[in-house]
């Protein structure tokens, strides 16, 4: 699989599905990985590190592709990615870069918007208190019926 847009849409696929050992088959050794404007993390390693505490601290990650195009090894995307921990969830648009090379990625840049970001967790943050507030009520209504 060498189709550079094969390779990408395989690639946020497995993010999808938090199969990291599957995501990083798709990354280069030599990968650039970079949330503009953070520094960027450099090799393998590094970009297995931070996948690894994405798996680990996150419960789901969804990529809703709006636009996908190819210019030869660059393949751009238009999205919305969605982060989940438990109830709570952000979504947030981002539109990324990817350079790829022999079938590998070996860039992957994503530009979005910090404060929609945060407007987006600050929401997400709300939604989940409520739910568990509702969850709490009724547990507590339950409890007061059992012991009428």
């Amino acid at each position: 699989m060498t189709d550079p847009k094969t390779v990408v849409t395989g690639f946020l696929q497995a993010l999808e599905e938090l199969d990291i050992d599957r995501a990083l088959s798709f990354a280069a050794i030599d990968i650039v990985y970079q949330n503009v404007p953070l520094p960027p993390a450099r090799g393998l390693s590094a970009v297995e590190k931070q996948l690894r505490t994405l798996a680990r601290y996150g419960s789901g990650f969804e990529a809703r592709t709006h636009h996908i195009a190819a210019d030869g090894p660059i393949v751009l995307t238009e999205r919305t990615d969605v982060l989940r921990r438990g109830s709570w969830e952000a979504e947030f648009w981002v539109c990324g870069t990817f350079e790829v090379r022999d079938g590998r990625i070996v860039l992957w840049r994503d530009y979005f918007d910090w404060t929609t970001f945060l407007a987006a967790s600050a929401k997400g943050a709300g939604k989940a208190a409520v739910a568990g507030a509702k969850s709490l009520v009724g547990k507590y209504r339950a409890r007061q019926e059992l012991e009428r």
